[in-house]
């Protein structure tokens, strides 16, 4: 939601290959913006990614390729609310197995102000959360933007399915000028 997630993503995947450091990168299947298994930000960088869906299973993927490859240092997940509550335990304990960092990156709430499942578990579990933020596209608010309000077709939507893949149907919004505009909190 133009807060620099996947751009943030890559650069730490740049900064350990850069010294000598393998990553596994994964991105949902559903998110085929940029072509299915690559993660790409707006500003034109993008990195091939391992696809996951709700059925795959993230510790037996990450061990497989972390027995093939030693030299795997780091896990970088983009759109992390998408993934399940097994999922993120399994990460978890790619973590703690293999001692190595798993960095997720996605958003906490959906359109309605309603957690992911994903997000909700990473909060839970998570040993460290750093926000990135972004500003309220309201007018000439300058607040934190917190929130998203999906548009289809330039006309807001408050009902509809929790995951809608598309970054051009999304503005971000403090939750003041949020509840104003949508009327949902």
């Amino acid at each position: 939601m133009n807060a620099g997630k996947s751009t943030t993503l890559l650069q730490s995947d740049y900064n350990y290959n850069e010294r000598g450091m393998d990553t596994l990168l994964y991105s949902p299947v559903v998110d085929n913006r940029s072509g299915v298994r690559t993660i790409s930000s707006r500003i034109g960088l993008e990195s091939p990614a391992v696809g996951f869906s709700a059925d795959t299973d993230i510790l037996a993927d990450v061990s497989g390729k972390i027995a093939s490859n030693s030299n795997i240092k780091c896990i970088l997940v983009d759109e992390a609310q998408i993934l399940t509550e097994l999922q993120v335990k399994e990460l978890c304990k790619v973590c703690d197995t293999y001692n190595i960092p798993v960095m997720c990156y996605g958003i906490r709430t959906d359109f309605r102000g309603e957690l992911f499942s994903g997000s909700m578990h990473l909060l839970a579990y998570a040993d460290n959360l750093v926000e990135l933020k972004t500003i309220c596209e309201y007018e000439n608010c300058t607040r934190k933007a917190t929130m998203v309000a999906r548009f289809v077709d330039g006309e807001l939507v408050t009902e509809g399915e929790k995951v809608f893949i598309g970054g051009d149907n999304y503005k971000v919004y403090c939750r003041k000028h949020h509840r104003k505009i949508t009327g949902l909190i």
